[in-house]
């Protein structure tokens, strides 16, 4: 037999150098998706998540009603500092009496509440200055006595000191001018055209003028039927005809606020109409 060539040797090699497959080796199983989770392991990850998340559930869903302490007419000029913890309540803030005025000190739109429910006519007044140069004035009326934004939010100098609104369930919301071109595209009024319903959120916008930083205001806020009527030293400054107007259970509350801004309050009157 004659030798093998030199690439007959080294294919002779390789061939010889990878291994077959074992007698006893069998081919891999095919893929295949695992088993889906029986019932009860599906209720126990339920029974999880829900316990985990039962702060949250409470919270939101079985919390109590905001308490009821004040009644109406009510008065307060901060001479005392115990009426914080005494008529109001807040998520947030450190909310506090100083020289006589009640301090907002920026508190990103955690509201005090009043704790005293509100009729459907009513008359809120106060003094307010802002001590910042954006301006930012806040308060919320008709709103749940919890969440910020769950009634009427009025905003003097907002934005940087840029635009007033008195806002519907939303500061951010669409223009109520914006709204009513819409309907007039549809060729109906607000309520006629769809446009506009009990959960509509918007806010109407003016500026007659800029907040100046130090100054204090007199703010007037009355509501007699739909009409929301606000005047700053006796003059109007801005006004809202809601066709919808939130009233009642989740809407009966009012409440001082701020974003950034630090703004002092006095002088407190809240009248039934």
């Amino acid at each position: 037999m004659g030798q093998l060539k030199r690439k007959e040797k080294h294919d002779a090699i390789e061939t010889d150098a990878v291994p077959g497959p074992a007698a006893n080796e069998s081919a891999p199983a095919p893929w295949s998706s695992p088993a889906r989770p029986s019932r009860v392991s599906l209720g126990v990850i339920a029974a999880v998540v829900l316990l985990v998340n039962l702060p949250l559930v409470h919270f939101f869903l079985l919390r109590p009603a905001p308490k009821t302490t004040v009644t109406l007419p009510f008065t307060d000029d901060y001479s005392d500092p115990s009426t914080v913890a005494q008529h109001y309540w807040s998520s947030g803030g450190l909310w506090r009496t100083v020289d006589g005025w009640l301090l907002s000190p920026g508190v990103k739109n955690n509201p005090l509440w009043l704790q005293a429910s509100l009729p459907q006519d009513v008359a809120v007044e106060f003094d307010v200055k802002s001590m910042s140069a954006e301006g930012d004035i806040k308060v919320e009326l008709f709103g749940d006595g919890s969440d910020h934004a769950s009634g009427y939010v009025l905003i003097h100098g907002g934005w940087n000191n840029s635009i007033s609104i008195i806002a519907r369930l939303d500061e951010h919301a669409p223009s109520l001018a914006a709204l009513n071109a819409e309907a007039q595209k549809r060729g109906g009024n607000l309520v006629s055209s769809g446009v506009y319903n009990p959960g509509t959120r918007v806010r109407v916008e003016a500026n007659p003028f800029r907040v100046e930083q130090g100054r204090s205001y007199h703010w007037r806020i009355e509501r007699r039927g739909s009409v929301l009527t606000w005047s700053i030293d006796g003059q109007p400054f801005m006004s809202f005809d809601d066709p919808f107007p939130l009233a009642g259970k989740g809407h009966d509350r009012f409440g001082f606020s701020s974003w950034e801004a630090q703004l002092f309050f006095d002088n407190l009157r809240v009248t039934p109409l």
